[in-house]
């Protein structure tokens, strides 16, 4: 999954980039509003952390610019600002979460995962297509009864496919959920992980590979 973090914030910048990333989250981070803005203008993301008082465009104007334009992207509020009037307005302006600082990076997390199976169309705390059951919160997938521990590209990947089962990805859509803007992409991962996904899960067909175009998991399989 790729986020977006907006936080003018150095220290809780860093702090909640280094838990993203242990958690195997591809994360961006910007530090004001304006370029928050047009980052989201030219990049998809699945999830954008919005903090409200920022430089240049207030996290307000950002959020309503968003929504304005369009854009349904996952959007989870993390601000200092507690006041009830703040929560109705920012969920009244189409965000999908709003945490108060400070926070604990456990409930940062389980927020995201709420919110992602909510765009997802889902309650369920597990991604499924109905042979291969993957837990974000535990990073381990599920075929025939047996758990099977992966590792965070693995992972990536996997939750990648099990969000749209019968969706196909291509390779830059992959690279996308695995790699932020300043980390280096490295040549065949792609194929690699799912090599490696395919030996986990006990079949190289519960991963399907559409020549020329990307891969997939069944729908319903």
């Amino acid at each position: 999954m790729r986020v977006l973090l907006v936080e003018d914030d150095r220290m809780i910048g860093e702090a909640v980039e280094l838990a993203l990333k242990d958690a195997k989250y591809a994360v961006d981070w910007v530090r004001d509003g304006l370029m928050a803005i047009n980052t989201l203008e030219c990049q998809t993301y699945d999830l954008v952390l919005l903090d409200l008082g920022l430089p240049k465009k207030d996290g307000f104007e950002v959020l309503k610019t968003i929504r304005d334009r369009g854009n349904e992207v996952s959007l989870l509020i993390m601000t200092a600002r507690d006041a009830t009037q703040d929560r109705i307005r920012g969920l009244d302006l189409g965000a999908d979460d709003y945490i108060v600082k400070p926070f604990e990076i456990g409930e940062l997390l389980a927020r995201m995962r709420a919110v992602s199976r909510r765009k997802g169309g889902t309650a369920r705390p597990v991604l499924t297509n109905g042979v291969i059951t993957l837990d974000p919160a535990t990073h381990e997938a599920t075929v025939n009864d047996h758990t099977i521990t992966l590792t965070g590209r693995e992972f990536a990947i996997l939750q990648a496919l099990l969000v749209r089962p019968g969706a196909i990805l291509s390779r830059s859509e992959l690279e996308e959920r695995m790699y932020g803007w300043n980390e280096e992409i490295e040549s065949n991962v792609v194929e690699f992980m799912i090599s490696s996904l395919r030996k986990k899960l006990g079949s190289k067909d519960l991963i399907k590979n559409i020549r020329g175009v990307g891969w997939m998991v069944s729908k319903d399989a």
